[in-house]
């Protein structure tokens, strides 16, 4: 390499010799050579633990959830301490801040919680933030057995598990899902919310959830309650099958008009259980807003391997 000609250095000779052999010297394509200083050497303030310039979880992030943190907090922490490709394992995950983190930063991920509340909460943020995703949920009930179960352990949970197998929005659940009781409007576990007018106002249908002995009267207190409200429509999921009585009181209650999709949907519908577990669904206009629903973004990576939620 030919000398570089021109003013180029305030250092004496010695000096520049130095720097070459404590490697704090490299030159350019021309020849002209470069001081290197690395952070660590120079004067300033360390990076700390208080950081204050990450707003709280607010607007379409805030998912109404206890102890919900934001996303950007996690995003920061998650890149601070993995690289993409790596493993994120959150066991206390909540509404799935840190899951949607990691799989937005292009890492692998598992997270665990007891809650029926909060697995399906990140479902629901999954699916939303990121469509065609696929990941595999354990623990949750897979056949009428395992939801008596769970019904004989923990009616909350139970009531939970339920409402999600429909993406309805629990009413009364408190400490993040670990309890639990009936909604401000008596006889109401659970809700869903359409629109479907220009006028963009939100319409209900009502969700009951039973895990016990039915009858008739049942189906009568839900068409009460849907009237007492003025709700669009009541669902009503049972573990035990329904009696023919109780479907002939779902019947008369006629059918709900739907005047942006002209078409009509039974006023008051039965599932169970075993029928959701088949795929069954409500019979209603198309959701929106359920949950208050997780801005969608770009992932940063590949498609997400099948972990455990």
């Amino acid at each position: 390499m030919r000398p570089y000609i021109g003013r180029y250095w305030a250092y004496s000779k010695a000096n520049l010799i130095q720097f070459a052999k404590s490697g704090h010297l490299i030159h350019r394509k021309t020849g002209m050579p470069r001081l290197v200083q690395y952070a660590d050497e120079m004067p300033g303030i360390p990076l700390q633990d208080l950081w204050d310039d990450i707003p709280p979880a607010l607007g379409s992030e805030d998912l109404g959830y206890p102890t919900q943190k934001p996303l950007a907090l996690l995003e920061r922490i998650i890149q601070s301490s993995s690289n993409p490709g790596d493993v994120v394992l959150d066991p206390f995950c909540g509404c799935g801040t840190a899951v949607a983190g990691a799989q937005k930063l292009g890492r692998r991920w598992i997270g665990i919680d007891i809650t029926h509340l909060s697995i399906a909460l990140m479902k629901y943020r999954l699916e939303t933030m990121f469509p065609g995703i696929s990941f595999a949920v354990r623990g949750e009930p897979k056949d009428v057995d395992g939801a008596r179960q769970l019904a004989l352990e923990d009616r909350y949970q139970f009531q939970w598990w339920a409402l999600s197998l429909i993406r309805a929005k629990p009413l009364g659940a408190k400490s993040g899902g670990k309890t639990g009781k009936k909604g401000a409007d008596k006889g109401i576990d659970g809700f869903i919310n359409f629109t479907d007018d220009a006028s963009g106002k939100p319409k209900r249908v009502l969700v009951q959830v039973k895990s016990g002995h039915v009858n008739r009267g049942n189906i009568g207190e839900l068409r009460g309650t849907v009237e007492r409200e003025k709700a669009a429509m009541g669902v009503f999921i049972t573990l035990e099958e329904p009696t023919k009585p109780m479907r002939e009181e779902a019947v008369s209650a006629g059918y709900y008009h739907s005047p942006g999709w002209g078409q009509d949907y039974p006023r008051i519908q039965i599932l169970t259980i075993e029928e959701l577990l088949h795929g069954a669904e409500v019979k209603m206009p198309p959701q929106h807003g359920t949950f208050k629903e997780a801005q969608r973004v770009r992932e940063a990576g590949a498609e997400h391997p099948r972990f455990d939620l």
